[in-house]
C-alpha cells in the first residue's frame, strides 16, 4: 500500500495528480538505470495523467 496515495473518494484531479508526480519520480530512475525506453513510456504515462488532472479541474470550475 502506498500511504500517501489519494484515498477512496478522492477526486480525479487529485489522483491524476498523484499518479503523475510517481510516473516522473519512476521515468527518472528508469533512465538512471539505463532504461531509456520504459523512462519514455513513463514520460507519456505522466503527460496523460498530467492533461487528466487538468480537464478534469476544468469541468470542476
Amino acid at each position: 500500500m502506498i500511504w500517501n496515495a489519494p484515498r477512496r473518494g478522492s477526486d480525479q484531479s487529485e489522483a491524476a495528480a498523484y499518479i503523475a508526480d510517481m510516473a516522473a519520480s519512476l521515468a527518472t530512475m528508469a533512465r538512471r538505470h539505463g532504461l531509456g525506453t520504459l523512462g519514455y513510456l513513463l514520460d507519456m504515462a505522466r503527460m496523460e495523467a498530467e492533461n487528466a488532472a487538468e480537464a478534469d479541474k476544468g469541468e470542476s470550475s
